[in-house]
Order: structure tokens, then C-alpha cells, then sequence
């Protein structure tokens, strides 16, 4: 078993606030950060020039998958994806997409599918010990907002269904970038600060 030094120095939060990092404690730590995400999705704005919505789901995603690592960051966001394919209502609510496996293969299904990934990297980043200094955190959760706009953008652009690369740009990055930089700037705040409270 590793000591509380090593983990401080080389573990996830998730490792090193938990003491002892049973199974069943990774298993609660993957279900919470699931429901958050569902969570997330519930706080939405639609926006009448784009299908995609304004959620919180993006910031949720990188600082869980941070939090978590990166395999089980990428778990919990497969879980997502998994309940939402069952049909239960986790998608951001909308009137013109469905809930479901249809939503996947709508115009928005890009982002969502991009989730597990974009977890996985920043995750991976955070293995690396990004997440406890502001600027390369802000590297860490840039790198996997970039990720979901990229699948996202390329969803929509050649996808199903296809519109071209200058409006997938105009209806699915533009209008979010702003807002979305400033989530990662908040996350990049938060990561520090919650390492430098687990030190004390």
C-alpha cells in the first residue's frame, strides 16, 4: 500500500482523499461523477441559431475526469453515455432531439460521444500532475474541451446529418468557445485549490 506522501505526489484527488482506494470507493467515485454529468446535462439553455444547447456538462466532464484519472473518468462517462442509450431522460432536454440512442446520431451526438475521451485526456494530464498548478491545469481541461469541440464540430460537419465544415463552426463553436474558456478557467482554479486542501 502506498503512503499518503507518495500519493500526494503522484495520485489523482480521487487517491489521495481517499485513503484506502477500495473498489467499492472507485465504483462510488465513478456513479457520482455519472449522476453529475446527468445532472449537468438538466441545466441547459437552448439556443434558437444552433440544436446545441448551453449546458454545465463540459466542465463536469474534465473535472471529473481529472478527478478521477483517467480510466475512470472515461468509465464514468461510458456509464453516461450507456444510460442515456437505455433511454433514461440523462441527455440535456430539448424539444426538437430525442432522448435515447437517437440523440447519438443527431447533430449534437459528437459532443456527447466525445465525453469518455475528453475525460480520459484530461485524466491522463492530471496522472501527470497537471491539475495542481492553475497553468497547466488550464492546459489540462483546454486540451479536453479541445477534443469535444473537435468531435462535435465534426459530427455535425460530416456526420449524419452532414451541413460542412463553416456552419458546423458557426452553429457548434463560435457561439460556445467565450462561455467555455471561462469553464475552463474555473476549473483550472478549482483543481489547485482542492490539492492544496487535501496537503493541509
Amino acid at each position: 500500500m502506498t503512503s499518503r506522501a507518495d500519493r500526494l505526489s503522484s495520485g489523482t484527488l480521487l487517491q489521495v482523499a481517499a485513503a484506502d482506494v477500495s473498489p467499492a470507493i472507485r465504483v462510488a467515485a465513478v456513479l457520482f461523477v455519472t449522476v453529475l454529468t446527468a445532472v449537468a446535462a438538466q441545466v441547459s439553455i437552448p439556443l434558437p441559431f444552433t440544436p446545441v444547447p448551453f449546458t454545465m456538462q463540459p466542465m463536469i466532464v474534465l473535472l471529473g475526469g481529472a478527478a478521477l484519472g483517467s480510466r475512470l473518468g472515461f468509465t464514468s462517462q461510458l456509464l453516461y453515455l450507456a444510460a442515456g442509450i437505455a433511454g433514461l431522460p440523462v441527455f440535456a432536454a430539448s424539444p426538437a432531439l430525442p432522448q435515447g440512442v437517437a440523440r447519438l446520431l443527431g447533430p449534437t451526438g459528437g459532443y456527447l460521444m466525445s465525453y469518455p475521451l475528453a475525460a480520459f485526456v484530461a485524466g491522463s494530464l492530471a496522472e501527470r500532475g497537471f491539475d495542481r498548478r492553475y497553468l497547466t491545469a488550464v492546459l489540462a481541461m483546454a486540451a479536453g474541451l479541445a477534443v469535444v469541440f473537435a468531435f462535435g464540430v465534426a459530427w455535425m460537419a460530416w456526420g449524419a446529418p452532414s451541413v460542412g465544415l463553416a456552419p458546423s463552426l458557426r452553429a457548434g463553436l463560435y457561439p460556445f468557445l467565450p462561455a467555455d474558456l471561462i469553464k475552463v478557467f474555473v476549473a483550472a482554479t478549482v483543481l489547485p485549490v482542492a490539492w492544496r486542501a487535501l496537503r493541509t
